[in-house]
């Protein structure tokens, strides 16, 4: 039996559903108030342990209250039900709705969805009376001011106490191990974990904080850092409260902004790190050039609100080296490949193309038009696609061929000019045209056939001039009409080079360079619900890039309710680096990302 597939649907404060999917734990699946249940409703008209869900023996659900509450199925309250899921039905608890249906996988969805408020019971409204303490233990204040002292004492007193007794009597180990417990604030970084326990290695003198110069002493090599003067000078002053705290770190000997420990925290232990918070890069990149005026970095806070169009990488002039900048899509930028190429022409369904791909359908796989997978191959982990490549994606369409011997095509030689311009002419000089039967021989001579125009005179004309028909062969290749002509930028003799040539196409696996794009966390998606000009671009120059309005159509800032909350993090990571930013892992296995199902009439907003 395939596991239970579990969907949950929520409602935004704009309307908006937001869907969750995740694969049940086990065969079956139990429904209650309590957390521990698979299906968890937070309603007080329904039992800690209220129902369990599994499958039956002829491939419908069974359903089974454990308590006497029951369920209602249509309107009618049961204990006990099978429903057949490919025909649809539901059951109803407290105020939440568990619609059952079979995906193409075979696979049972159960849809939890809230469609009444929840309970008002009176157990609900006395909840704050029924379970209050009041009364059976001592006042909060008071018990508040015992436990206080006792921690000045027991963590602070006796621990100084005994850090003293250590440095004056070292041979006595009265409370040394204790006291350094209390004080550690949690286990080293797997980095520095060979330092465990010999605190004296970076804390130089008592009760001062980590100084520079003694991260320093190891760590001399800091690609890709910010000076420290600079960082300094760019963060944003701090309020009231701010400065307070920074008046008590400096009395304990903590350096200022700027500082390594600043924004390297240790004793966080080896495990997964939290994600790092918007505000640590807000602080400075919200208002930036107000303190850093000579700074060519646009201002960013917050990526539903504030932040700067989109800059890619894109080549300015093609080339063996192309000229590359970057520039905002806002200027409408093109980007030179080298390619002469309109998804135009390729995605037309009613186009020639689209009756090639029909021809194709049988051997090839092609539907009744070419859609993007036909040429976009995706890369092992999904996250990019491979460069388009012509023996893989263009040649069932572009073919190459230019001779057939024996059953077996000849075609010429791409991505190499000088190779296919030498099997042209080597071609052209090593064949000579069909000998006419007449002049066989056994055939009698007769006078004339000699003359110009005749026989004879034509058949060893052509073969002298065989030589000459190989440089008009590769002319027309590389003239209109010709194979490399139509799809490429062409060089002609002369120009740097002696003999015909293309220029290098430029097929970047990467645009944005400064932040991260993973296509396989978006394959719910269409190719053309970010894309969305990919069907009308009549130019091999025009850069399909998503911009910004399309990426917030779906992504709001790290506080956003109605969108997918997307921090800084999720797109940038400090340390510029082909990998992706680090982000600590979310659910289990059988989670997904969270999608938001969009309103009739909301398709303009992706445009």
């Amino acid at each position: 039996m395939k596991p239970f597939l579990i969907r949950r649907i929520s409602t935004t404060a704009d309307g908006r559903e937001i869907i969750r999917d995740a694969q049940a734990a086990r065969d079956v699946v139990t429904v209650g108030r309590a957390a521990t249940n698979d299906i968890a409703l937070p309603d007080l008209g329904v039992d800690p342990e209220h129902l369990y869900i599994q499958h039956s023996s002829d491939g419908r659900v069974q359903v089974t209250a454990t308590g006497s509450s029951g369920f209602l199925v249509g309107r009618r309250r049961s204990k006990e039900a099978v429903v057949d899921p490919d025909q649809g039905g539901d059951i109803a608890v407290g105020g939440h709705r568990i619609a059952m249906s079979r995906d193409i996988g075979g696979a049972i969805v159960l849809t939890v969805q809230r469609v009444a408020a929840i309970s008002k019971a009176a157990e609900e409204r006395d909840e704050t009376k029924a379970f209050s303490l009041r009364g059976l233990v001592p006042a909060k204040r008071s018990t508040a001011w015992v436990l206080a002292l006792s921690v000045l004492f027991a963590f602070l007193a006796i621990p100084v106490w005994a850090a003293f007794q250590k440095q004056h009597q070292p041979a006595r180990t009265i409370y040394a191990a204790a006291s350094d417990t209390t004080w550690t604030s949690g286990p080293l970084s797997q980095a520095h974990h060979a330092l465990e326990g010999n605190c004296e290695a970076c804390h130089k003198k008592a009760f001062v904080s980590v100084r520079d110069e003694t991260c320093q002493s190891c760590h001399k090599d800091v690609h890709d850092h910010a000076l420290p003067g600079r960082l300094a000078k760019a963060r944003e002053n701090p309020g009231f409260g701010g400065r307070i705290l920074a008046s008590v770190a400096k009395t304990f000997g903590k350096e200022g902004p700027g500082s390594c420990v600043a924004c390297h925290t240790e004793h966080e232990g080896a495990g997964p790190m939290p994600a790092t918070a918007q505000a640590f890069c807000s602080d400075c990149h919200s208002t930036l050039n107000q303190r850093l005026t000579d700074t060519k970095l646009p201002n960013a806070g917050d990526f539903g609100t504030q932040h700067p169009q989109f800059r890619p990488l894109i080549a300015m002039v093609p080339g063996e080296k192309p000229v590359m900048a970057r520039a905002s899509l806002d200027s409408m930028p093109m980007d030179d490949s080298g390619l002469k190429f309109t998804h135009k022409l390729h995605l037309d369904t009613r186009g020639g193309v689209a009756a090639m791909a029909r021809s194709l359908k049988s051997s090839k796989g092609y539907g009744d038009a070419l859609v993007c997978a036909d040429c976009h191959t995706p890369t092992a982990d999904r996250v990019r696609f491979q460069p388009v490549d012509m023996e893989k994606n263009c040649q069932a369409c572009h073919s190459l061929a230019f001779d057939n011997i024996g059953g077996t095509v000849r075609t010429l030689r791409h991505g190499d000019t000088a190779q296919m311009t030498a099997d042209l002419r080597a071609f052209y000089r090593s064949t000579s045209p069909a000998r006419p039967i007449n002049l066989g021989g056994m055939e009698r001579r007769r006078p004339g056939t000699y003359a110009q125009g005749q026989v004879y005179n034509a058949y060893f004309g052509a073969v002298g001039a065989r030589g000459s028909t190989g440089d008009k062969a590769v002319r027309a290749v590389f003239s209109p009409g010709g194979a490399c002509y139509d799809c490429h930028l062409v060089k002609p003799p002369g120009a740097g080079s002696p003999d015909w040539s293309v220029v290098p196409v430029n097929q970047p696996l990467r645009y944005m360079m400064h932040g991260w794009f993973d296509h396989n966390a978006h394959s719910t998606e269409t190719c053309a619900s970010c894309h969305t000009k990919a069907a009308s671009s009549a130019k091999a120059t025009d850069l399909l890039v998503p911009d910004l309005k399309s990426c917030r159509s779906c992504h709001g800032g790290e506080a956003s309710a109605a969108k997918v909350p997307s921090s800084c993090a999720m797109c940038h990571g400090y340390h510029g680096k082909e990998d992706a930013p680090w982000k600590p892992k979310q659910g289990g296995a059988a989670a997904s990302p969270m999608l938001i199902r969009p309103r009739p009439g909301d398709t303009a907003s992706l445009n």
